[in-house]
């Protein structure tokens, strides 16, 4: 079995409800069908009219929840070339589940009768299950006096009608039929609607939502972006069950549709130049859930963040198994700091600071005793069911050799270091502010002595001015491929302003910078491949977080270019940035769908934000930029 493909299904959420169909509305196979809660209730969807073919000509996204399909009904048409009866079906998902209404239209002079009939089906598949390709045999259908049920002891689910009835056949399918009668020059209509509920969800939506927005710039493809994005976040927005306020976003659908900690910690930290609310429920929702004892089978250590939270085991189909509650992540701890720290310049009050205070200190416990004296922070997975890569690149290849070779574990990040690097200074910062001054003053030792370390350790000579290593392995030595991660250690404060302008240089190399990205790996390196996961792929997120290390770390044009590129990719998705995109060069035409990228991703829509910063900025510096005599300078 293999992992179905998403890059041509049409999907509309409002977490944590998520329905994919084909362009046309129909759930066949695949990703298709109707997920609350990470079970699919409805599997299999599709709609006839007896005596027509029913012909799509159109789907109309109708903002994050809704989308609209209109198609023809010839065989109902009377004489002359022009198609007189069209079908348009409006699908709306709400976080319990989803409705659909079905509307005939006529333009013919007489009165016109249908029939059409809806095939449902559903199998209650977990989303693991289904993310591994496969399905489970059909479920079951009772009738009652208002509709249909079905479902499990933990997943039940009920089927409301306005128009049709409900035919539970002999085999055990479904069928809603409806006998419409549609007036000369009108329109009938009917609708169905499936509610389901599971008892065993740890998330929920939230009560009071937070709503983002943002001032337009008069830019179309940075404001259709902006706009998408905005409006995926919104509906990505989830809490934890029993009335919880906190409100925190999905990593993304359909496969991250819950709490991931580095994720949910980077999408909020992207969105803080316009909403800090995210931000307090995140880090408040991850302080309710560190780690409190050391345990191997979930990696949860004291003070550590959790990376994934499911209702049950998560099988990846590598021989991995995840437990419902992971803690497999090295990077997620000082990202939570810095998201605190960040938050707190932001806007976020000292009272709401302070009551982070003992999750701050717990994080920082964490991080001392993950560093070893004269060593750095790594990762190794003792269980051999855990992830083998415990960065954001999480796949079994990506942490490689310029050669292809793969590095052996444990391993230390070069951006992870960076990260602690810049969490610990964000503590000192933290911690003078509260009244802490000793303890701060130990932090700030302990990040001078990483800075210290960290280049003798990391920086890879090349004859060119070198650059930092992807890692080191389990011999400390350094993986020498040259990859993005380097663009997370801008503005960190690890690099000394030298380093710093060779990275910036180094982002735009052609290498690199795709023209619509920044790729996760170089062109030159052995295991290059543009449609490699983390191998040379482009990430959305990847480089806005290069663009916001270069704006940070003063190279405005560099930063401004790796934008451009990303907002010329989000016109071909209509602004609805993937997870993740091919790695082929901007000169070769659009950019290459990867085919099992999820979409939206919290962290890809939230680098809106970012680009939209850089773009604005590229456009007042150029303004402020006097012409020369007989030049001409573009636009801003």
């Amino acid at each position: 079995m293999r992992q179905p493909f998403l890059h041509d299904g049409e999907m509309v959420l409002a977490a944590p409800a998520q329905a994919w169909s084909r362009h046309d509305g129909t759930m066949a196979d695949g990703i298709d069908g109707l997920f609350v809660s990470d079970v699919r209730v409805v599997s299999a969807l599709g709609v006839a009219v007896d005596g027509s073919d029913v012909e799509h000509i159109r789907t109309d996204r109708r903002g994050a929840t809704a989308v609209a399909f209109t198609a023809l009904l010839r065989g109902l048409d009377g004489e002359g070339a022009d198609p007189r009866v069209r079908l348009d079906r409006v699908r709306t998902v709400e976080p319990t589940g989803m409705t659909e209404r079905l509307t005939i239209t006529s333009g013919r002079d007489v009165p016109i009768d249908a029939i059409v009939t809806v095939r449902l089906a559903s199998d209650l598949a977990p989303m693991p299950l289904v993310k591994s390709g496969g399905a489970q045999a059909p479920a079951a259908f009772t009738p009652t006096d208002g509709g249909v049920t079905w479902g499990t002891e933990e997943v039940s689910a009920e089927l409301a009608l306005d128009g049709l009835e409900a035919v539970v056949e002999a085999e055990g399918g479904l069928v809603l039929r409806w006998r419409a009668r549609v007036a000369a020059h009108g329109a009938a209509a009917a609708s169905w609607r499936v509610r389901a509920e599971d008892r065993a969800a740890v998330v929920a939506a939230p009560p009071r939502p937070v709503p983002l927005a943002t001032a337009p710039t008069g830019l179309p493809a940075l404001d259709e972006w902006t706009a998408q994005a905005l409006g995926d976040l919104e509906a990505l927005e989830l809490v934890l069950p029993g009335g919880d306020d906190d409100v925190f976003l999905a990593a993304g659908a359909p496969w991250f549709f819950t709490l991931f900690g580095r994720d949910s910690i980077w999408a909020a930290r992207m969105l803080l130049p316009i909403d800090t609310r995210l931000a307090l429920g995140t880090l408040r929702v991850l302080a309710r859930l560190q780690g409190r004892e050391d345990d191997v089978e979930t990696g949860e250590r004291p003070g550590g963040v959790v990376h994934e939270l499911r209702r049950g085991e998560n099988a990846l189909g590598d021989g991995a198994v995840l437990p419902p509650r992971y803690y497999g992540t090295i990077d997620a701890t000082p990202l939570w700091i810095l998201l605190l720290h960040d938050a707190w310049r932001a806007g976020l009050t000292d009272g709401d600071v302070a009551g982070l205070l003992p999750a701050l200190r717990a994080a920082l416990g964490w991080l001392r005793d993950a560093v070893p004296a004269d060593g750095f922070l790594t990762y190794s997975d003792p269980t051999g069911r855990g992830l083998a890569n415990q960065g954001w690149k999480d796949s079994g290849d990506s942490v490689q050799w310029h050669d292809g070779r793969l590095a052996e574990g444990p391993i230390a990040l070069c951006e992870v270091q960076a990260y602690a690097h810049e969490a610990a200074l964000a503590a000192v910062v933290l911690l003078r502010a509260f009244g802490d001054d000793a303890e701060a003053d130990r932090w700030q030792a302990w990040a001078a002595d990483l800075k210290a370390r960290f280049r003798g350790a990391f920086w890879v000579e090349d004859g060119h001015g070198g650059y930092p290593a992807i890692a080191l392995d389990a011999a400390g030595a350094a993986v020498d491929s040259l990859t993005s991660n380097i663009g997370h250690l801008l503005g960190t404060g690890i690099l000394d302003a030298a380093d710093e302008a060779r990275v910036a240089a180094l982002l735009v190399d052609p290498r690199l910078d795709s023209g619509l990205g920044l790729r996760t790996l170089a062109t030159d390196a052995a295991g290059y491949w543009p449609l490699s996961y983390h191998g040379g792929s482009v990430w959305t997120h990847d480089t806005a977080i290069a663009v916001h290390g270069l704006l940070r770390a003063g190279f405005p044009e560099q930063a401004e270019r790796l934008a451009a590129g990303l907002l010329l990719a989000s016109r071909s998705f209509q602004g609805r940035m993937p997870e993740l995109h091919g790695g082929d060069a901007a000169a070769d035409g659009s950019p290459v769908p990867y085919p099992a990228a999820c979409r939206p991703q919290a962290w890809s829509a939230a680098a809106a934000v970012v680009v939209r910063d850089a773009v604005l900025r590229g456009s007042a510096r150029r303004e402020r930029i006097p012409a020369t005599p007989g030049s001409t300078r573009a636009a801003g």
